[in-house]
C-alpha cells in the first residue's frame, strides 16, 4: 500500500468507545516506558476475560492459524488491525508506524486518545512494504494480526516463525472493516465485545445516514489524485462500503471503466476522466492547497462533478486518513466532517 500515496482523522470530540468492562482496571495502569514491556502483558493482567478462552481456527488467504491460548502480547501490522485492538481494551506491544495524518511518534490522534485512556502504548515497528521481523521477534508477542495489509505468503511464513499470523481473509488491502474487527474479536476471545464495537459504530452510521436522506440511491464514485495520477478506489475497497453503507450506490461507472490493477482501486488515464460519471465525487486532498489545485486543473474541470460542484473534499491528512479506510476507532472520530461534505457535495433532487 506504500506505493499508492495515502490520501487517506476531524479534530471533533467524541465519546470514547473504550468504555468496555475491560477498560475500567487498565485506566490505573502505567504508562510503559517503550510499550514492548508493558502493552499486551499488562493488559491481560487485570482484565477480566470475557469468559473462558475456547481455542479458535481462523481462515485465511494463507491457510489457517490455530489460537490454543488466550493471546497475551499482541501485535498489529497493517492498517485497522490496531484499532481493532484498542477498541476491544487491549494495547498491542506493537504496531507499524504511521506517517500520513500521524504525529513524530507515528501514531493517529484516535489511537493517541486510547493509549491515554488504557494507560500504555505499543513499540513502534518501522514502516515499509515487508514487516520488519526483527523489531516484531523483539516485541516477543504470541499472536501477530495482519488482517488488513499487504503481507506476502513469504511474509507470512517468517512471521509465523515468531507467533502465530493471521493474514487477510482473501485479497491484500481489500479486508471489510466490519471484518478486521469481528476477526480481531474471535482472536482474542472477545468476540461479543467485538459485537458491541460494531453495533455502536452502526448506530452512529445509520443515524447519520437517516439524517440525510438525501444519501439514498445516489451515484458515487471515490478518488484520489496526484499530480502523475488519477486512482479510483473500487467497489471491493472498505471506503466504498463505508459510502454505501452511508446510503449511497456505487456509480455504474466505477465497474465499467475497471483495469482490475488491483485489488482495492484502478488508475484512470487523464484523458478518460470525463467518463467516471456520478452524483457525487468524493476527493482526497492531504491540503487545501492540493485540493484547490485539483480543483482548478483543466483536465479534471472536463468531468461534471467538478464543472457543476458536485465533489465532496475530504481534507487533511488526519481526516482523510479516517475514513480511508475507516478503523474501529477512526469512522465515528470524523464522521461528522466526513458526512457534512458529502452532504454539501449533493445535487438538489
Amino acid at each position: 500500500m506504500a506505493s499508492l500515496p495515502r490520501l487517506f482523522r476531524s479534530t471533533r470530540p467524541r465519546v470514547s468507545r473504550l468504555a468496555l468492562p475491560v477498560a475500567t482496571a487498565l485506566l490505573v495502569l502505567p504508562l510503559a516506558a517503550c510499550g514492548s514491556d508493558g502493552g499486551g502483558e499488562a493488559a491481560a493482567a487485570d482484565e477480566p476475560a470475557e469468559a473462558t478462552f475456547e481455542p479458535v481456527t481462523i481462515q485465511h488467504a494463507f491457510g489457517s492459524t490455530e489460537i490454543t491460548e488466550k493471546p497475551e502480547r499482541v501485535a498489529t501490522w497493517g492498517w485497522g488491525s490496531p484499532d481493532a485492538v484498542l477498541a476491544l481494551g487491549v494495547v498491542p506491544v506493537a504496531m507499524e508506524g504511521l506517517t500520513y495524518g500521524a504525529d513524530d511518534e507515528g501514531f493517529m490522534p484516535w489511537q493517541t486518545e486510547a493509549f491515554e485512556e488504557l494507560g500504555d502504548q505499543p513499540a513502534v515497528l518501522t514502516p515499509g512494504e515487508a514487516p520488519p521481523f526483527e523489531e516484531i521477534a523483539a516485541a516477543a508477542p504470541d499472536l501477530i494480526l495482519a488482517t488488513y495489509s499487504g503481507i506476502t505468503e513469504a511474509d507470512y511464513e517468517k512471521l509465523t516463525q515468531i507467533a502465530p499470523t493471521v493474514a487477510y481473509p482473501d485479497q491484500p488491502w481489500a479486508t471489510p472493516w466490519r471484518d478486521v474487527i469481528t476477526t480481531t474479536g474471535e482472536a482474542l476471545g472477545r468476540s461479543d465485545d467485538a459485537e458491541q464495537v460494531l453495533a455502536d459504530i452502526d448506530a452512529e452510521v445509520a443515524q447519520a445516514a437517516e439524517a440525510h436522506p438525501e444519501f439514498e440511491g445516489k451515484t458515487i464514485a471515490a478518488v484520489a489524485i496526484d499530480p502523475s495520477a488519477f486512482y479510483v478506489y473500487r467497489g471491493a475497497d472498505p471506503r466504498v462500503q463505508f459510502l454505501e453503507d452511508l446510503g449511497f450506490t456505487l456509480a455504474p461507472s466505477v465497474d465499467e471503466l475497471d483495469t482490475e490493477e488491483s485489488t482495492f482501486f484502478y488508475t484512470l488515464s487523464t484523458e478518460n476522466v470525463d467518463k467516471l460519471t456520478s452524483d457525487v465525487l468524493v476527493s482526497y486532498a492531504a491540503d487545501e492547497k492540493r485540493a484547490q489545485e485539483i480543483a482548478e486543473d483543466p483536465t479534471y474541470r472536463t468531468m461534471d462533478q467538478f464543472a457543476e460542484d458536485r465533489v465532496a473534499g475530504v481534507v487533511g491528512e488526519a481526516i482523510v486518513s479516517s475514513v480511508s479506510p475507516p478503523t474501529a476507532l477512526s469512522l465515528t472520530y470524523s464522521l461528522d466532517t466526513f458526512v457534512d461534505a458529502l452532504a454539501a457535495a449533493v445535487p438538489a433532487s
